[in-house]
């Protein structure tokens, strides 16, 4: 009897190993920040025709990522008349782009003073 609890113990043992190393295998699919921010503005980029800026916000979901992002739309001259737009763009919790959205249009010289955090 002795050789089975033994045995028992061993496979728990075995069973816990293999569950570690299946969360330790999770955890080195799921990408940093940083590498969700530069794969969702160049995904952006490519898709739109436009440069991605900057990443304005960023935030993880229960669904993946929820990022704002900066373009520009219209260069103009002087630069500060050049048109800029924000983007809520989401992202799978591998930091594939699933969608976008245009969410407001600007000149780069003017700021929201109405909105918070100048959104």
């Amino acid at each position: 009897m002795s050789n089975t609890s033994n045995t028992s113990g061993s496979q728990s043992s075995s069973n816990s190993s293999k569950s570690k190393a299946k969360d330790a295998a999770d955890e080195e699919d799921v990408p940093s920040p940083m590498e969700v921010l530069r794969n969702a503005r160049a995904q952006l980029s490519e898709l739109t025709g436009m440069v991605a800026e900057s990443v304005s916000s960023f935030e993880r979901t229960e669904d993946g990522w929820t990022l704002q992002i900066e373009v520009l739309e219209l260069l103009r001259v002087p630069d500060t008349m050049s048109l800029l737009a924000s983007y809520e763009a989401t992202c799978d919790p591998q930091g594939e782009l699933t969608g976008y959205r245009r969410v407001r249009r600007y000149e780069r010289g003017r700021s929201d003073s109405n909105r918070p955090g100048g959104r």
